[in-house]
């Protein structure tokens, strides 16, 4: 198995990123290539303990950065870090890749470079909202799609459900609608409709989950369009940060308080640690033919490794494969409803 990191994509790259590829090969043995300029990167090798063997570097002369249009930049930088990253896998000459870069252009260059698995109408990113169990909600879709028909959620339900399964290690993934309310019936026509082909499918649907809910796990995974997700996941990042930040105000503006975090300062960072995005790698992008990553901006070495983790099990659990399977009995299903409508109208 071959991990290809996008070596200068990410707020701390290539620094984050080399630490990261070596953490990776130290700690799981899997072979890396890292894409970029070369000398920057072997530089950055310089001091780092680990198999040789085990890393490529494979040089490229151009960067995409955030600031850089998603679409034109994966079109005309293509000697970029990423968009040969790409490549890598899809000439199956890597098995997934991870990267920190400019968010746009990992998903244009998912679905320009990798292509779309046969029948996927659209791909979906699925970041993971920490919850107060310990583990993450997945969030299907996260900000890919800002517009979607219910044919899209039901897709995106069976791909999480999926990923769950085969990553996660979740038997059997409870998948959750993303709604105004819990009762049925409630919502736009978007909500209204996937509500009823989410219940006809044969998945753990727990119906509809209000955004407040979300933080108290109960469901694993949960379905909307990409701009109410995308809304649901910053509001969840700012509040997090928010309150953080309110509570070492407060606990630091007095003696009283001061001894008080002190006195609280494991239970502190076991809190800290359960909501740190770092611990749970990176986003999916599910419906390509390959594995793609997408780690947060400001991942450091900690979290880029995690994310290489996460494409491990992520090739390894074959999921394209179960996707495409899926969508292939989905379509039987389909068909076989159209035939038994067809012979009722002939009768």
């Amino acid at each position: 198995m071959k991990i290809v990191i996008d070596a200068m994509g990410g707020d701390n790259a290539p620094k984050s990123t080399v630490e990261g590829a070596v953490l990776a090969i130290n700690e799981y043995g899997v072979d890396v290539i890292l894409t970029g300029d070369k000398d920057i990167i072997e530089k950055e090798l310089e001091s780092k303990t680990y198999d040789k063997s085990k890393l490529e570097i494979v040089h490229t002369t151009e960067i995409i950065e955030n600031e850089d249009k998603p679409v034109q930049a994966v079109r005309r930088k293509k000697d970029s870090s990423m968009v040969v990253g790409l490549k890598l896998v899809k000439d199956k000459k890597a098995d997934a890749i991870v990267s920190a870069g400019n968010t746009g252009a990992l998903l244009a260059g998912g679905l320009f470079v990798v292509g779309r698995i046969k029948g996927i109408d659209r791909p979906c990113l699925c970041p993971g909202i920490p919850n107060v169990k310990g583990g993450i909600t997945l969030l299907a879709d996260g900000g890919a799609n800002a517009d979607c028909k219910p044919k899209n959620l039901v897709q995106f339900a069976f791909m999480s459900d999926i990923y769950l399964r085969k990553v996660l290690n979740i038997e059997n993934p409870r998948i959750g609608l993303a709604n105004i309310g819990v009762e049925e019936g409630k919502g736009n026509e978007l909500m209204k409709t996937s509500f009823y082909e989410l219940k006809e499918l044969d998945l753990n649907f727990v119906g509809n989950v209000e955004a407040r809910d979300v933080i108290n796990s109960v469901c694993d995974a949960i379905v909307c369009d990409g701009f109410t997700g995308n809304i649901l996941l910053k509001t969840c990042e700012g509040v997090a940060m928010g309150l953080m930040g309110l509570m070492k105000e407060r606990f630091m503006s007095s003696f009283k308080g001061k001894m008080g975090a002190l006195m609280l300062k494991d239970d502190f960072k076991a809190i800290k640690s359960m909501m740190d995005y770092t611990e749970y790698g990176g986003a999916p992008l599910l419906g390509v033919k390959g594995g793609v990553i997408k780690a947060h901006g400001s991942s450091d070495g900690f979290a880029i490794k995690n994310a290489v983790n996460q494409a491990i099990k992520f090739a390894s659990g074959n999921v394209v494969e179960d996707i495409e399977k899926v969508l292939k009995e989905l379509e039987e299903k389909e068909n076989d409803k159209k035939e038994i409508e067809s012979q009722e109208e002939d009768k």
